[in-house]
């Protein structure tokens, strides 16, 4: 997809995810609206996945650490053909699939995940047996800006460096909120790029809700050999919802009637001004 493409694409994810989180009264709004550019761009663009071939030994990686943002993951999943889109209406019903946190027993996910912290030392595992194994595949890894406060992330980044896993991205998605708060208050984190790089990782910030950007960085991964690359994308909680960006309360908010077609009339006049800016039909 071209840029346009992508924008007009992570518009429509964000009225779906809206959709099945109003639907089902549940779910973490804010920070799946923050990091829908960033699986957009991944999904549609940057990685080699096969909706018809989910287990193919050559594909690529994605590993959502920050498992509780799964809504623009599930809705980006049945866009892309992994599972039918009528299987969205069930999201957090009981006995389905598509639960609030990734889960294996559906195509395309890589593992569970959930209790913050997990998913980079796995995504280490996953690099390192390419490696071993003579692989070209590559392992993204998405984490959130408040899990920088487990020190298992840390662990896991000591790791990445220390077997020198250049085909590892991990991902930070910086939109600087959290449950309980603002991530500098509830625990302090900078300086973050610095951490980064003390460990070992080439570091690139970057506006995570850019999508000229978010693909020009991808796409350029690794521009340093034998290093792990850390994408700080630099977000906002809320994105693309006037009223609920830059709003500590989205963080697992569930937009009421009149806020959900406020929402996604606001989306609609977004998905038009793309298509009038972009001569897009």
């Amino acid at each position: 997809m071209e840029i346009v493409e992508l924008q007009l694409k992570a518009a429509q994810i964000r009225k779906d995810l809206l959709t099945i989180i109003h639907r089902a009264k549940t779910g973490h709004t804010g920070g799946s609206l923050s990091n829908t550019d960033i699986l957009t761009a991944l999904y549609y663009r940057v990685m080699n996945i096969d909706p018809d071939h989910p287990q193919d030994e050559n594909r690529d990686r994605f590993v959502l650490s920050k498992g509780h943002s799964v809504e623009s993951l599930w809705s980006i999943l049945a866009d892309r053909g992994f599972f039918a889109k009528e299987e969205l209406l069930t999201y957090s019903q009981f006995g389905t699939r598509l639960i609030g946190h990734p889960n294996n027993k559906v195509p395309g996910i890589e593992m569970n995940t959930g209790a913050l912290g997990h998913g980079l030392a796995v995504s280490v595992g996953m690099a390192l047996a390419a490696k071993r194994f003579g692989k070209k595949y590559r392992t993204y890894c998405l984490m959130g800006d408040g899990e920088q406060a487990e020190g298992s992330v840390w662990e896991g980044a000591m790791a990445g460096a220390h077997y020198k896993l250049d085909n590892l991205i991990g991902i930070i998605d910086r939109n600087r909120l959290q449950i309980s708060g603002p991530t500098d208050e509830v625990m302090g984190l900078e300086p973050l790029e610095e951490k980064w790089a003390s460990f070992g990782w080439h570091v690139v910030s970057i506006d995570g809700n850019d999508m000229q950007e978010l693909v020009q960085t991808f796409e350029a991964v690794p521009q340093v050999a034998d290093k792990p690359t850390l994408v700080m994308a630099n977000t906002v909680k809320g994105k693309g919802v006037s009223f609920a960006e830059n709003v500590a309360h989205w963080h697992h908010h569930v937009p009421n009637d009149a806020e959900w077609e406020k929402a996604l009339s606001e989306l609609d006049s977004s998905i038009e001004k793309l298509k009038r800016e972009g001569q897009v039909c």
